[in-house]
């Protein structure tokens, strides 16, 4: 995977984060979700690194970062992992810059573009709503699909010592469900062999799970609050969806988006959560439109 990409842990605002770095060009930086790494992007990064200098990066708790000690989230919320992809990015010599995000990552890309305005420039959003949006539409369909939401946010020990007794089971049965053929055939041997590797190291379940405690929590208080005080996304963003995916089944995704910034756009992709591994073509295209222009 990542031919031709150095890799180096930098300092985040209090975690040491991994990130793989090649190309030339414009910055763009690269955030993947649960329950991978920066991986995920290993199907397209090298032909990004044609057009871009790009920086995937494992969020703190993930991959081969660091997992900082947290209580009920405080450590993981999406404002403080914006903050560690805010000092790498700048310690990289990149003020400003190109961002794209999945699943987690996609919600510290869209609280970075909140909080960092001069730092991201344009901004895309894999197979994400807003994390209020997605609490708020809970019925009984979500309550079974999005069911790691509450279970993950569930206070320690209770999650951890239950997927610790087998996070490889876990972590395959988590990313088949989330595919359209609910299988874990479209993800590469190589990064399928390190996201059981890195989701079975100490204290990897439990950061995951504080990511999703913050979510819960002090990450929509954040959302609320900067809505209250008329906050919105000041960069053009670029939505995508699975048309298998959870955006899908919660409304139009774009109408929900544009309550949140003026100028967005997108479309849905034959997949199902994962894009980039289920449709790494369709979805190489439509980044390198958005990002080139």
């Amino acid at each position: 995977m990542f031919e031709g990409f150095e890799t180096r842990t930098l300092a985040g605002d209090g975690a040491e984060i991994f990130c793989r770095i090649a190309g030339t060009g414009e910055p763009l930086l690269l955030l993947h979700g649960y329950p991978q790494t920066s991986a995920m992007w290993a199907g397209i990064a090298e032909r990004l690194a044609e057009r871009f200098t790009v920086v995937a990066a494992d969020l703190r708790g993930y991959g081969h970062s660091s997992i900082p000690d947290s209580t009920g989230g405080e450590g993981y919320t999406k404002r403080r992992m914006g903050a560690d992809m805010i000092a790498i990015m700048r310690g990289l010599g990149h003020a400003r810059f190109r961002l794209a995000g999945h699943d987690r990552g996609g919600r510290v890309a869209y609280r970075m573009a909140l909080d960092h305005p001069d730092a991201v420039e344009r901004l895309a959003l894999l197979d994400i709503i807003p994390t209020g949006e997605m609490w708020d539409r809970v019925d009984a369909a979500r309550m079974v699909s999005s069911y790691h939401w509450a279970f993950l946010a569930q206070p320690n020990p209770l999650p951890e010592r239950l997927i610790s007794a087998d996070p490889v089971f876990y972590l395959d049965h988590t990313l088949a469900s989330w595919t359209k053929g609910r299988s874990t055939a479209p993800f590469g041997s190589q990064a399928l062999a390190e996201y059981r590797k890195c989701f079975s190291r100490p204290g990897a379940v439990h950061g995951a799970c504080e990511d999703y405690r913050a979510g819960a929590t002090q990450d929509r208080a954040d959302d609320e609050a900067t809505r209250a005080s008329g906050g919105r996304i000041a960069c053009p963003m670029l939505v995508l969806w699975g048309s298998d995916g959870t955006p899908a089944a919660s409304g139009d995704p774009l109408a929900i988006w544009r309550d949140w910034a003026g100028d967005v756009e997108g479309r849905a992709i034959d997949a199902g959560h994962f894009l980039v591994e289920e449709a790494p073509e369709e979805t190489l295209d439509a980044l390198l439109d958005f990002f080139e222009r």
